[in-house]
Order: C-alpha cells, then structure tokens, then sequence
C-alpha cells in the first residue's frame, strides 16, 4: 500500500506545496483524502480501473478548491463522501458558472453523505467529528490489514484519538508552530499531534496540513516536527512524498 502526498499545505499554494490532498493506493481501491489543489496531481498515480473513493473531511475552500478540475481525469467513477449537506454543498461548487457539473463529467459520480459510526462499504470504515471552527469529520480505514486514520481540521480532541486507537498509521494534520494553541481557531501543533497519537498507541505519523502562513518552509516543518521528542517515527509530509505501509 502506497500513501501519497499530493498537497499538505493549509490554506494557500505557496512555495512548499499545494492545499491538502492525500492519495491512499491500496490493492483494490484509490482512496483520496479531501481535494485541495494538490487533487490535481492525482492521475500521476491513478492509471488504472480501480474504483475511486474521495472523502471530504469539511468544506473549507482549501480543503475543496481542487474539485474544479475533476473533468481531466478518466475515472471509470467516482463516490464522494462527506458529511451531511454534502450533495447540496457540491450542487453549489461543482456546478455552472463556476466548473463543469458533476453530472457532465465524463465519468459516473455518486455522492453518498455521512453520519458518525462505521459503515462497511467496500472496506471498513468509521468517521467521527472532530473539534474545528466548522463541522469536520475525520476518518478511519481497515485496508490490506492496515489501518490508516485521517484527522484533517481539529485541536486536541477525544475522538481523534478514538479513530487513530492502534491504527498502523495517523496522517494528522499541524496548522500551528511548536507551542503554539488558539482554542477559538482549533489546530494541532507537532506536539499536540504526537500526544493523540501516542495516547492512541499509533505506529506511526504523519503531519500534513501546514499552514502556508505560518511554515513558510519545508526546513521549518522539519525543525518542528525534530522538536517532539516523545514519539518515534513522525513523518514529515511533504509534495510528491511516498510512504509506503
């Protein structure tokens, strides 16, 4: 299994990469975690006719901007998922005068909203909101034995630590500089991400989603990530980086 890192920045292209985007490559299914600008890139690792999933944690623009250009890829389908006022919220963005609609693409897509709770689809899978300025869900995937959680949006919260609970790998995201906390804007820093996943008892993580105001280099991500030093194995997310699990 291949864990790609299209975009892991927050809120803006800049320098160090574009808005969030993660590509998960399993043996039977491609499954993309929220489209920022870098879901662009995807049809550089997706050349095959396994289905396509896309999960949208939330509707910050930099966590959907990327969905404008759907219409390049030559999907055999795909389902997105998200939370409820997904559908009515996509018939707005993905629609006349502002891209092609979902239903010109060449290709099927479906649009299948959430609740909290596990679901079996294909795989299993489980989604839980977590704490952000805006409702934001977070997800959990059992795929080829492993089990790979994705907490985008959030502060320190019970349920993301609930969804990484001995998961193989947590991708959290770290919007915020080391020490750094804003209650009313809720984030992670490097340490606050290390705490849910050690509390979680996680193999490993993740950072992705760094604030392109705030880590205005890729060395600054890695300065910060080297600042935890109680969690082994954190993987700094970078453009273009391939993990493999």
């Amino acid at each position: 299994m291949q864990i790609i890192f299209l975009g892991t920045n927050g809120w803006y292209d800049s320098p160090t990469g574009n808005t969030i985007c993660t590509l998960i490559n399993s043996e039977k299914y491609h499954i993309i975690l929220d489209a920022g600008n870098g879901l662009s890139k995807a049809d550089r690792y997706i050349n095959d006719g396994l289905p396509v999933f896309l999960f949208l944690s939330h509707f910050h623009l930099d966590h959907i901007e990327g969905l404008h250009v759907l219409s390049k890829f030559r999907f055999t389908g795909l389902t997105i998922f998200g939370q409820k006022g997904t559908k009515a919220a996509l018939d707005t963005i993905v629609n006349e005068p502002f891209t092609v609609p979902l239903e010109k693409l060449p290709y099927p897509v479906t649009v299948r909203e959430l609740s909290p709770g596990p679901y079996k689809l294909p795989f299993a899978l489980e989604c839980r909101f977590l704490v952000h300025a805006s409702p934001c869900l977070g997800y959990r995937f059992d795929l080829d034995g492993k089990t790979i959680t994705y907490c985008p949006d959030t502060g320190v919260c019970e349920n993301a630590v609930l969804l990484a609970e001995d998961a193989d790998l947590l991708i959290a995201e770290c919007a915020f500089l080391p020490g750094e906390e804003n209650p009313a804007w809720p984030h992670l820093n490097p340490a606050s991400a290390a705490a849910i996943a050690r509390r979680a008892k996680a193999g490993r993580l993740a950072l992705t989603h760094f604030d392109a105001g705030r880590y205005t280099s890729l060395e600054m991500r890695r300065e910060a990530a080297a600042t935890v030093v109680d969690f082994a194995g954190i993987v700094v997310g970078e453009d273009g980086l391939v993990m493999e699990l």
